[in-house]
């Protein structure tokens, strides 16, 4: 077990440099990862089972604990990345497919990748998690809703379907999750640590899916798809950034926000995209996937700096006026 373990904390220390390996096989040679395709969903629930798996009452007592933290949160999560990718596709030109998977991946909750980086960054860790917990939760209401509302004038759009999916690839996995945590409470805390590894394999393959089956889309449109999913992402951190400036939150809850509303949960948007529109409407997501595993660390390692120098200043202020 203690192999497994360190084999799984591995996995997730070096999570970004599997996307971006697979994703680069996938492309060059997508005829080797097609078939993963139909198992997309699967996949995914996969991940949301082991999110109930590692879900505490510590998680849901924060929500109660600071209510206008979370809620602030969780709003920005859903009002803030659905505009912005509403924006972007309106403004550039875009094909059809496109503009619905990048609307797609903005109306998504936050993914759990975030929790990591705010962690990272010195953020407020257990507020991310409590963060990213509701708007998962709350998912199966408001990403279905959102999609409804910015992408139905590009392609027709049954929120009562997305609502369904969501409800089977979310919802019911993440209970289930909770479910056997609470019945066999120590054998699952024995299991938990190898979930970054099962994490870490179904969301390369969820990648390496959409690459395959995309691949000549993804040659003759990626670098245009790519540029729209960086600049979404960045301004995702920099209005969540933003958001807990107006606010007047802590400097530690200004990260987390910051990096929850930038972060999305892009295999939901892939698994969504591939079973209710156009393969090509997935491609966002899974660039989305890629692309925040490189921007995740880099805007952790800019948040803890900044940390860093504060309390370097602080504590020089402390100094002279003793």
């Amino acid at each position: 077990m203690k192999t497994l373990e360190k084999v799984s904390q591995f996995a997730g220390s070096t999570f970004a440099v599997w996307v971006l390996l697979f994703a680069a096989l996938s492309f060059y040679l997508p005829g080797g990862f097609t078939w993963i395709a139909p198992y997309i969903v699967p996949l995914l629930g996969i991940i949301m089972f082991g999110m109930g798996l590692t879900l505490s009452k510590q998680d849901f007592q924060e929500v109660f604990k600071r209510p206008k933290d979370v809620a602030i949160g969780v709003g920005a999560q859903f009002t803030l990345m659905p505009l912005l990718a509403f924006l972007l596709v309106t403004i550039l030109p875009v094909s059809t497919e496109v503009a619905v998977g990048v609307i797609l991946v903005g109306c998504c909750p936050g993914g759990t990748s975030s929790n990591v980086m705010t962690y990272l960054s010195k953020g407020d860790t257990a507020l991310s998690v409590s963060i990213t917990a509701v708007s998962t939760l709350l998912a199966p209401l408001f990403t279905p809703l959102l999609v409804w509302v910015f992408a139905s004038q590009w392609l027709p759009v049954s929120a009562g379907d997305l609502f369904v999916s969501i409800v089977k690839v979310v919802l019911i996995p993440i209970l289930l999750g909770l479910i056997v945590q609470a019945i066999f409470k120590n054998k699952v805390q024995a299991t938990v640590k190898a979930l970054p590894l099962v994490s870490v394999i179904s969301i390369v393959a969820i990648v390496a899916a959409v690459v395959s089956v995309n691949q000549s889309q993804i040659a003759e449109t990626g670098a245009a798809i790519f540029a729209i999913v960086v600049v979404h992402n960045l301004l995702g951190y920099l209005a969540g950034y933003g958001l807990g400036k107006l606010f007047n939150m802590e400097p530690a809850k200004q990260r987390a926000i910051s990096i929850e509303v930038g972060m999305q949960n892009s295999g939901l948007g892939a698994s969504l995209a591939a079973v209710h529109f156009n393969p090509l409407a997935a491609v966002p997501s899974a660039i989305f996937s890629v692309w925040h595993n490189i921007s995740g660390p880099i805007i952790a390692t800019i948040f803890r700096k900044q940390k860093d120098a504060d309390t370097k200043d602080t504590n020089q202020n402390h100094i002279k006026s003793a």
